[in-house]
């Protein structure tokens, strides 16, 4: 597997995987790699023929008061943890490569209204920080293809946004959740969580399927729904931050008549900050 540190040097590869008519695939992460991400490199293996992995902790994402400086970084698992996985490159770009003059003064990303919903509305900003990143890789490498988890379910759609928008020649693939046995999806964020805060996570995803099966058995009271699996977060010991049954398509709260929904959801386990959904 070809290790990449700067642009130049992956462009050169990038060109002679193209001469030779294969197709790229892009697998984005921010490194501290799990099974859930490994699922995301088999899955472009199955679409390409060059699985391109990066690993960039993108600073412009972050808030304030947010964990960018201790976000895990483990950058020798990492690399093994691909290998293992068929991947054939990684890009390790570090921040003077993407954002060479700074961010301050860097063009940014935005997609409207879907960035400022759910998570966008307690992280201003964010999905700013992921659009421009995203953009940035895109160009930098123009996969043919990328692949993202359905964890992120409103990051998804707003990727998906900015890509029809944009007019990108990209085709955007979005991989069901990983979960632990207890139903936990997992996340690089799992690792902050003790043992006591680690049962109690387990039960945003429990919440999420008892408001899923009420759904499913014909109830469309959806702000009940919602009332009731945030009570049931607290209950867990659980910080709710919001619990939301919305259209999956635009993301705005389910009405009445909407039959293809998404029950989004976040929460705090001690300090750390937890999303979960599905689909219905």
């Amino acid at each position: 597997m070809h290790v990449f540190d700067n642009l130049a040097a992956l462009r050169q590869r990038l060109c002679v995987v193209r001469g030779a008519g294969q197709r790229i695939g892009l697998v984005p992460t921010m490194g501290n790699l799990h099974d859930g991400h490994l699922a995301l490199v088999r899955e472009a293996r199955n679409h390409c023929d060059y699985v391109l992995a990066t690993i960039f902790v993108n600073p412009l994402q972050f808030g304030p008061n947010e964990d960018f400086g201790r976000y895990p970084r483990t950058f020798n698992a990492d690399v093994r943890a691909l290998e293992s996985s068929s991947c054939d490159a990684v890009f390790v770009p570090d921040v003077k490569e993407v954002y060479p003059e700074g961010m301050a003064s860097h063009t940014v990303v935005s997609v409207p209204r879907l960035s400022t919903l759910h998570c966008g509305a307690t992280r201003p900003g964010h999905f700013d920080g992921v659009c421009t990143v995203v953009n940035k890789l895109f160009n930098m490498i123009q996969p043919h293809i990328a692949i993202f988890g359905l964890k992120d379910f409103q990051q998804f759609r707003i990727i998906n946004k900015m890509v029809q928008d944009l007019q990108m020649p990209i085709q955007l693939i979005g991989v069901p959740t990983v979960r632990e046995p207890s139903g936990l999806a997992l996340s690089s964020r799992n690792g902050y969580l003790d043992v006591r805060q680690r049962r109690q996570a387990a039960s945003l995803y429990s919440s999420l399927l008892q408001a899923a099966a009420h759904l499913r058995q014909g109830s469309d009271d959806f702000r009940a729904l919602e009332a009731h699996a945030h009570a049931a977060l607290e209950d867990a010991g659980l910080r709710p931050d919001y619990v939301h049954i919305s259209n999956r398509h635009t993301l705005e709260l389910a009405a009445a008549g909407d039959r293809e929904l998404v029950i989004l959801a976040a929460a705090w386990a001690g300090n750390t900050r937890l999303i979960d959904n599905i689909q219905v």
